[in-house]
């Protein structure tokens, strides 16, 4: 169980509004003429919320998502990896895998992620998610 103060929607919105984590105060509104500290950019959030909630699928997710946003192709494969060996009933994982390796041109990978998902998630009930993850692997 996550502790009450740290939830994923309370981080999600530490994001969205740009806060810093170590402070209770936007990091875009300086509170005196005092040097302001660097704000930390979206993926070093990712990253410490991360090391700091190793077993939570939602932030290996978040973190994979955003080094493939940046172009980061080694850390989001380790990422994905890392997310579905640690956690491989996650099902956005797959199909979010899949389509980041068929971007990078990896196109047998990408068929084999988005196979092992579609079978995840039959498995586990959640049948869009297995028809969305089949459309994308007639389209390779």
């Amino acid at each position: 169980m996550r502790p009450a103060s740290r939830t994923r929607a309370h981080f999600a919105r530490e994001i969205a509004a740009g806060y810093n984590a170590r402070s209770p105060t936007p990091t875009n509104m300086p509170e005196s003429n005092a040097p302001q500290p660097q704000k930390k950019s979206r993926r070093q959030m990712l990253e410490e919320f991360a090391a700091s909630h190793p077993n939570d699928a939602f932030s290996l997710y978040g973190l994979a998502i955003e080094c493939a946003n940046q172009g980061d192709h080694a850390a989001a494969t380790e990422t994905f990896q890392k997310l579905l060996a640690q956690h491989p009933d996650y099902v956005t994982g797959y199909f979010q895998y899949g389509q980041f390796l068929a971007r990078i041109s990896r196109i047998g990978e990408a068929k084999r992620t988005l196979t092992a998902g579609i079978e995840v998630a039959r498995r586990t009930g959640d049948n869009h998610a297995a028809d969305e993850m089949a459309a994308a692997l007639a389209q390779l």
